[in-house]
């Protein structure tokens, strides 16, 4: 099974890039944050006539949005509102496998929650995460966890540690709550599980480098987490950065893991 997870960035402006995705990759499900359309505009169509028969979506519009698109059926669907029922997380069972889609906030630009109240959100909405699964699921359950986090935990994740550690995405307090996430309920980072932690990886690049590739300033801000499990399942898990140099492309890039069902 071929699972991708992408920040598409407005998922109606960039269907041509969901159909090169799914004929350069060909996964059974992809996950999509930040759709950024109400639900009685999603593209339904589209995504059947690429191959998805079973959908599900959360939006609003403008702002946020999540989604799954699936060739396998799905036997429920759900959503947790987390936090002041932003559209940031849904979730399907497909037997005994729970797949978890989730968009965290990106936090605004102050890394100072007393005065930004974004940051507080985000820190907060990091918080309650950690605190559904505990209180909700096993760690002996089959769970995978993805998206767009808005986090880069590791020193490695960033271009410069040194240069973003004030910076929101990389602070000390953002890291260490993830870093916490993972830790407290056995999570595997599945894109370090075959890397390690010292390799440079990003998905994410500004807007604002003229040359993305060239300037390589990015930051991993998209991950796929698998409850332990799920170890022996996992048979790869890349980062597709030549997205990033599609045509009208979102700033993210996909991440996708293949793992055996």
């Amino acid at each position: 099974m071929k699972i991708i997870t992408w920040n598409i960035n407005s998922v109606r402006i960039r269907i041509p890039l969901l159909q090169k995705l799914v004929h350069l990759y060909n996964p059974d499900i992809i996950a999509l944050q930040e759709t950024k359309v109400e639900d009685r505009l999603f593209p339904v169509t589209e995504c059947i006539n690429l191959g998805y028969k079973y959908i599900t979506y959360s939006g609003q519009k403008s702002y946020n949005g999540v989604a799954i698109l699936s060739r396998i059926s799905f036997e429920s669907t759900f959503v947790i509102n987390l936090y002041n029922d932003e559209k940031r997380h849904i979730a399907i069972n497909i037997g005994e496998l729970s797949i978890h889609n989730f968009y965290v906030p990106a936090g605004g630009d102050i890394p100072d929650a007393n005065v930004n109240i974004k940051f507080k959100h985000k820190l907060c909405y990091v918080d309650f995460m950690n605190a559904w699964f505990l209180n909700n699921k096993s760690k002996k359950d089959k769970i995978i966890l993805l998206g767009d986090l808005n986090i880069a935990p590791l020193e490695s994740d960033v271009w410069s540690s040194y240069q973003l550690r004030n910076v929101v995405s990389h602070t000390d307090i953002e890291r260490k709550k993830l870093m916490h996430n993972i830790t407290s309920f056995n999570w595997i980072d599945a894109v370090r599980f075959f890397s390690g932690k010292h390799e440079k990886l990003y998905s994410w690049w500004s807007y604002r480098n003229v040359d993305w590739s060239k300037s390589d300033r990015g930051r991993r801000l998209d991950h796929i987490w698998i409850s332990h499990p799920l170890e022996s399942k996992i048979k790869s898990c890349i980062i597709i950065k030549d997205a990033r140099g599609w045509d009208m492309p979102s700033d993210h890039v996909p991440v996708m893991l293949e793992i055996e069902t």
